[in-house]
């Protein structure tokens, strides 16, 4: 079976927040143990991903100094040039880009990029405010989609009220052509809301990235009915586990292929590739 991981990390080492540091040597020290290797030649990250039985992979950069990492767009656009299988998506921080509107229209049209990342928690802003909007018109135009971190987070200073899923009811009204997908589904305490958005919506999707797969039906019972709206995404390298354990994880659920095959591939093709 085919996959698609929606939620990988370039890491640069000198980039990372002294938590982010620890709790990356910590959760994968084998990784660790090799970041500048992973950071300075794609080419070692695409084999590990395919070794993995990844077919294409979202690449995250992460504008967030304040809480988690600081590295830039331009770094995952430079590291992803050339490698098919890596899909480059742009970090935009409203509270330090002066027209983060115009600078993704830039980055999509100019260099190839494929998505939005917004951290509400980390960069402190709530996705329904106004001036958010010219952003969202934007990815809405060129048929990108918007991954929002809707979840909890170990990061010190995280502020969790940004991320709450509600705020994204608007978000969907007013953009109903916007492709909305929110990482990590609520993790923590904000799995039936966001497993609610999702079947309210047509243009909302969950993200998994960051669940236990073996969980995932104690998260949400009716996965199964919601498969068409499901994501799988691995948050690779700050994970205890391989790529390529998360998808047996997925293979190994009680629910059907056509399920998995949905999951792991066919919603996150669709969004990028079409039907």
């Amino acid at each position: 079976m085919h996959v698609i991981d929606f939620h990988t990390h370039l890491l640069i080492k000198e980039m990372l927040t002294p938590t982010h540091l620890t709790f990356l040597e910590k959760t994968n020290p084998k990784f660790f143990s090799r970041i500048g290797e992973y950071a300075e030649n794609p080419r070692i990250f695409a084999d590990y991903l395919k070794g993995q039985g990844v077919s294409y992979a979202v690449v995250l950069p992460e504008y967030a100094p304040a809480t988690s990492t600081f590295v830039p767009t331009e770094e995952v656009i430079a590291y992803c040039k050339g490698q098919e299988m890596l899909l480059p998506f742009a970090s935009l921080n409203p509270n330090t880009h002066p027209d983060p509107a115009s600078k993704l229209e830039y980055y999509v049209k100019e260099c190839g990029v494929k998505g939005l990342k917004l951290l509400p928690s980390y960069q402190f802003f709530y996705p329904n405010e106004s001036r958010m909007y010219p952003m969202y018109a934007v990815a809405q135009e060129l048929g990108i989609p918007v991954l929002l971190h809707i979840g909890s987070s170990v990061f010190r200073g995280t502020r969790l009220k940004y991320c709450a899923p509600i705020h994204l009811d608007d978000v969907a009204v007013d953009f109903p052509d916007l492709t909305i997908v929110m990482a990590h589904s609520g993790r923590g305490f904000w799995y039936e809301e966001c497993f609610f958005l999702s079947r309210l919506h047509p243009n909302v999707y969950m993200e998994i990235s960051g669940l236990p797969p073996a969980n995932l039906l104690k998260y949400f019972p009716d996965l199964e009915r919601n498969a068409d709206k499901v994501i799988f995404g691995s948050d690779w390298p700050p994970m205890p586990t391989d790529v390529g354990k998360n998808i047996a994880g997925i293979m190994d659920l009680p629910i059907g292929d056509g399920a998995k095959e949905a999951i792991l591939y066919g919603n996150a093709h669709r969004i990028f590739f079409g039907d």
